[in-house]
């Protein structure tokens, strides 16, 4: 069983709010320096269910991101807890890819990687949590694709996948190839090993530029974007308290519901 998993790279969960920084002019997050990014929460449950199905019946596993440099380092960790290849993807013109500018440079690189049984992406990034790309990238290769798994069973080519709604669970049936998104419920990710480590830390990790996987670089990048980004601020999260003073409830009650009405609220 061939799989592909397509991981992200996010500014880490755990930012103290302190260091939380945006540049409102540019619209742009502004990394903290003293924090590393790390890999997107769900695609994590995605790269620990690819090695769960690889134990169990075979099979390579390739994990492919697109970014900067500092991605390297997530691919490094995702061979470290078992996975066989990385790919990370990189070009200018790749900068300031919306969802789905995002999903047919993968699209691209997986066509280049050629035959697969299954793509694995987490359901939604924990940046912007469109849950968009993955979808997108299923559209784009004309495969069948079911979201939000919490439990997957192999049965020859066919894969019956229990996927988690808001008012309860539905059993699907889906044939490879095809595109699977995963939500946290399906597994515990593993740690990587020592031995997972060294092995990461001397493979060699290629990058393929838009020229490589046959994009055309005027359907990607900031040029493309499908969305507009009006305003990007960080929240006024101040509050202000203020104490009614009565001498019973009663007159409490009352003098609440006037202050209310003095605001306008009710």
């Amino acid at each position: 069983m061939d799989i592909i998993v397509c991981v992200k790279q996010v500014l880490d969960h755990d930012i103290p709010p302190r260091d939380f920084k945006v540049d409102e002019e540019a619209m742009a997050v502004i990394p903290p320096s003293n924090v590393s990014p790390v890999i997107s929460n769900f695609d994590e449950y995605a790269v620990e269910e690819a090695i769960k199905l690889k134990e169990a019946h075979g099979g390579t596993i390739t994990v492919l991101t697109a970014g900067g440099d500092s991605a390297r380092d997530l691919l490094k960790k995702c061979m470290a807890m078992g996975c066989d290849e990385a790919v990370l993807l990189q070009d200018t013109a790749f900068e300031g890819s919306d969802s789905f500018g995002v999903a047919r440079i993968l699209a691209g690189a997986i066509r280049k990687i050629g035959a697969f049984d299954i793509i694995l992406c987490g359901r939604i990034s924990s940046d912007w949590s469109q849950g968009t790309t993955a979808l997108a990238l299923a559209e784009a290769l004309d495969i069948p694709s079911a979201s939000q798994l919490i439990k997957i069973d192999v049965n020859g080519d066919t894969l019956r996948c229990e996927r988690v709604l808001e008012d309860g669970e539905e059993v699907v049936e889906i044939s490879t190839p095809c595109l699977l998104t995963t939500s946290n419920e399906l597994n515990t990710p593993r740690l990587p090993s020592v031995k997972g480590i060294l092995m990461a830390s001397r493979k060699q990790i290629p990058i393929w530029a838009a020229g490589d996987i046959g994009v055309d670089a005027a359907t990607v990048g900031a040029g493309a974007a499908t969305l507009e980004l009006t305003r990007l601020y960080k929240p006024d999260l101040s509050t202000q308290c203020e104490f009614i003073e009565a001498d019973s409830l009663e007159e409490a009650a009352d003098k609440l519901g006037d202050r209310l009405r003095e605001d306008k609220i009710i």
